[in-house]
């Protein structure tokens, strides 16, 4: 069984990890294989513009499992050689997958998202949160460090001074906080979240599908640019948004105020 469900709503697909008897934890190679294999298939649809994440049950996702830590078991097995490598070739294949994906990316956080679970949701572009959220940056409290990324994406969800107090205490962060610290956008009731989440990104998804992904490209691009080489970027993809035909028609909707009806590919 996947552990990844997906459901379409148009031109929006709702990705919901679905263990909840481990709250979603993130331990064997199946989840690995599932993410790898499902941004894939995202990047290869171009009928897909905007993706929703979300955990079923009361949590959005434990991280790692603190039983396989304690038994030295699958992702914890063997010398410190083997664990190393068992980090590259198994979670961080998560990452790698999530950012790579070419259509923006919300995390609809249900309830707790704990040690990778809270690096689960800075991985993706925008996080709307129900007042159950709750985000733990937690590795510390176990010894260990954020093996997954999570010491890349977390200062640039909530800032480094905001990310070096949740990394070095481990402490959590409800959901109020996290709405005034930046790492959830939006704060709403627990029953209307995923709908809310649908929502934005239903209005993402209508949109010029080429303009949202060279937007989010650019975004991405700016973490690691210069003002000039960002910059010189964005000329060169103005000029293709003005060759595209999904431009002459979001012009035409504008002045006809009318939705625009954009191609696929």
């Amino acid at each position: 069984m996947s552990f990844l469900k997906s459901e379409r709503h148009g031109h929006v697909l709702v990705l919901t990890m679905s263990s909840p008897e481990t709250r979603n934890a993130l331990t064997g190679d199946d989840q690995f294989d599932d993410f790898e294999q499902t941004c894939q298939a995202i990047n290869d649809d171009m009928s897909v513009r905007a993706v929703v994440l979300t955990g079923e049950g009361s949590a959005f996702c434990a991280g790692g499992n603190v039983k396989d830590m304690r038994d030295r078991t699958g992702l914890f097995s063997g010398d410190p050689f083997d664990q190393a490598d068992a980090y590259r070739r198994g979670i961080q294949r998560i990452p790698r997958a999530i950012y790579a994906l070419n259509v923006p990316t919300i995390a609809a956080v249900n309830g707790p998202a704990v040690g990778a679970g809270c690096d689960l949701a800075t991985m993706c572009d925008i996080r709307i949160g129900s007042t159950k959220a709750m985000f733990a940056e937690s590795f510390v409290k176990l010894g260990i460090i954020p093996g997954d990324g999570g010491a890349w994406f977390l200062p640039r969800a909530v800032g480094y001074s905001n990310a070096c107090k949740m990394a070095f205490s481990g402490e959590p962060v409800r959901a109020e906080e996290a709405l005034q610290m930046g790492l959830m956008s939006e704060m709403v009731e627990p029953e209307t979240l995923l709908e809310r989440a649908v929502e934005l990104a239903q209005s993402i998804a209508a949109n010029p599908p080429h303009a949202v992904r060279l937007t989010k490209q650019l975004m991405r691009a700016s973490e690691k640019s210069s003002l000039d080489e960002l910059l010189d970027k964005s000329a060169a993809f103005q000029a293709v948004c003005h060759a595209e035909p999904d431009h002459a028609e979001a012009v035409a909707a504008f002045f006809e105020k009318r939705s625009g009806n954009y191609r696929e590919s």
